[in-house]
Formats: structure tokens, C-alpha cells, sequence
């Protein structure tokens, strides 16, 4: 996942500056997300953000519904990697399931149109990462994952952290 922050630290500095709520924001989205997971399941999630994309990159500017859509992007993208690392890669040739790693290179392409699209920094990106690592995952996993104890984002290293250090 550190991947996609690394390609966008040439990015120039964010042309406007954001006029909203991040926070409240990336909590709503992340609100948004574990109903729409209860309800869908992961296929409903993965059709919802296709469509997300489609609309808001129309935009001329960066928008608090894309900011939106990359929260939930990410939050979904984590945590099927982290599923689909659990399963060895045999079950997943079986089965077509794709690997961690295109699951996060997936995300990290999408990250990077929309960063590049809206000139956003390296810096703005590594903050957004880290306002959904802390106000976003904890409301999703708890919706996902209602008994688990203590929800906390996932480790980036089931998709990408290791070509995060090479190129670092």
C-alpha cells in the first residue's frame, strides 16, 4: 500500500486547498462502507467504488466525495489483501483469486490517477493514509467485524511494503 504514496511524492503541492471536514469526512465514508459491506458484501463494494470513481473524477477539483471514495477504496482494498494473503497462492490459482499484491497495485494505480488528476502532494497523500488508518478503520472493522476487540487498521505488509523499502 506504501507503494502508491511513494509514486505520488512527485506529485506538486495540492493547487487548492480543501475546504472541508477530513476527518468527519473519512468517518462518514468509513460509516458508509461497513453498511454497504453488511448489505452487499464485497461484490456490492467493489461495484459502488467503480462507479464512485467514474462520477467524481468528472470533477474539476479534488472533492470531499472523492476523498470519499479513495477512504473507502483503501479501507476495503486492506483488508481483501489481507484476506487473500491468508490463502496460499495454490487455493488462489484454483479458485482465480487474484494476489495481495495486484489487489494493492489495483488500488495504488487508481491512487495515483486521482493524486496526479488533483496535484496532490506526497505529503497530502501520506496524511490522508494516516487520518483513515485512525479515524477510519476503527468505525469500518468495527461495523465489518462487530465482536472483534479493539479494531485497528492492518499492517501495510500483506501488499506492498516490501517494494516500499526497496524504492525508499
Amino acid at each position: 500500500m506504501r507503494v502508491l504514496l511513494a509514486l505520488c511524492l512527485a506529485a506538486p503541492a495540492h493547487a487548492d486547498k480543501v475546504a472541508w471536514d477530513h476527518i468527519a469526512n473519512i468517518k462518514d465514508a468509513a460509516n458508509r462502507l461497513g453498511q454497504l459491506h453488511r448489505h452487499e458484501g464485497s461484490k456490492g463494494v467493489l461495484k459502488f467504488l467503480d462507479a464512485c470513481y467514474r462520477t467524481h473524477m468528472l470533477a474539476s477539483t479534488y472533492t470531499s466525495e472523492l476523498e470519499a471514495c479513495m477512504a473507502q477504496d483503501y479501507m476495503h482494498t486492506q483488508i481483501l489483501a489481507q484476506i487473500y494473503a491468508r490463502l496460499p497462492a495454490d487455493e488462489r490459482a484454483k479458485t482465480g483469486a487474484p494476489s495481495p499484491e495486484l489487489i494493492a497495485d489495483g488500488m495504488g494505480k487508481r491512487f495515483l490517477v486521482a493524486f496526479s488528476q488533483y496535484n496532490v502532494s506526497g505529503a497530502d497523500a501520506e496524511t490522508f493514509k494516516k487520518l483513515v488508518d485512525t479515524h477510519g478503520f476503527p468505525i469500518f472493522l468495527k461495523a465489518v467485524f462487530p465482536k472483534s476487540p479493539n479494531p485497528k487498521a492492518p499492517k501495510d505488509d500483506a501488499a506492498g511494503d516490501d517494494a516500499h523499502k526497496k524504492n525508499n
